[in-house]
């Protein structure tokens, strides 16, 4: 059956790939984005697409919407460190009026929302790997704050108006993600070694590169979140590859995926950046029947292409 979606965030990498799926079984999107940092290109494929509507609006703003609405995806948030940084108040504020504006159209439209949190709500973690109970160590004061304690905030709010006003929530927690259509200059590893090996540049590794993540594939990721918006489960759940690595060995299979001559090169580790991050899938197992398919080699060749086509490569 036919639905009709609101994707804030639509334009963005992630966003932009739920847009792409959600048109393939049938469904009507409208995308709603800012372009703080999204990019028209990423829709550009399925702008056509008569099922499909692009709405340039701040969710920070009060959110009209005409017609009926079935359900809602809330990805509009800056979501790299680089846009954290440089946006430190657009990043607070999407992720507390935004999410308090989507959460309030919910309500009056009777749709479902699926608010796309972060295993950032972790940050630098004391329990390894992560499950959704642990609550995190987090420096709300220290530079990456801001984007942490914004997500922290939008899930607490989502949680209050789905026991206050019964509105029907889901909360996703995001681990690193990667695939076609990220950023290029977005500042994350994935992007980062990859531009940086395809061009001819040194690779920039933070720390001495032993500090560990986990990469999930888009089509992955949008596989668990598509099962968790259409499953009746309120509670957080982590969606990420458990396959973890460091940042060392990342660095290592993109020179070896790209086969480029970039050397490594050291520099000195952010301010409360992770040393560890792998998530406990156990939850979206359970609930969910999910778990990634795609490994990293397999996920590296159709990334590696899709940036060589935009640097010109």
């Amino acid at each position: 059956m036919s639905r009709r979606y609101l994707i804030t965030g639509g334009a963005g990498f992630i966003g932009s790939h739920l847009c792409e799926r959600l048109l393939g079984e049938g469904h009507s999107v409208v995308a709603m984005d800012n372009l703080l940092t999204g990019d028209l290109a990423n829709i550009h494929p399925f702008r056509n697409e008569p099922r499909f509507t692009f709405v340039k609006h701040d969710v920070t703003k009060r959110i009209d919407l005409e017609g009926p609405l079935d359900s809602i995806l809330h990805f509009a948030s800056p979501a790299s460190p680089v846009d954290y940084l440089e946006l430190p108040i657009q990043t607070l504020k999407v992720g507390a009026l935004g999410t308090h504006n989507v959460l309030g159209l919910a309500k009056a439209k009777g749709a479902r929302i699926l608010l796309a949190s972060t295993s950032e709500v972790y940050v630098d973690p004391l329990v390894h790997p992560q499950r959704e109970d642990y609550w995190g160590n987090v420096n709300p004061i220290g530079p990456r704050g801001v984007y942490d304690e914004a997500k922290r905030f939008a899930e607490a709010i989502t949680m209050a108006y789905h026991r206050t006003h019964g509105v029907d929530t889901r909360i996703v927690r995001i681990f690193n993600t990667y695939g076609p259509r990220m950023r290029i200059r977005d500042g994350r590893v994935v992007p980062s070694f990859i531009s940086q090996a395809l061009t001819g540049q040194d690779i920039s590794v933070f720390g001495d590169g032993s500090q560990t993540r986990s990469f999930c594939y888009v089509t992955d990721l949008v596989d668990g979140i598509l099962r968790l918006e259409r499953s009746q489960f309120h509670d957080p759940v982590n969606i990420g590859n458990p396959t973890e690595m460091t940042v060392l060995e990342f660095a290592r299979a993109v020179i070896d995926a790209t086969a480029a001559a970039s050397k490594i090169v050291y520099h000195p580790l952010p301010e409360d950046d992770p040393k560890v991050r792998k998530p406990d899938i156990g939850r979206a197992r359970e609930v969910l029947g999910w778990s990634p398919k795609i490994d990293l080699a397999q996920g590296l060749v159709t990334t590696i292409a899709d940036f060589r086509r935009r640097l010109g490569c």
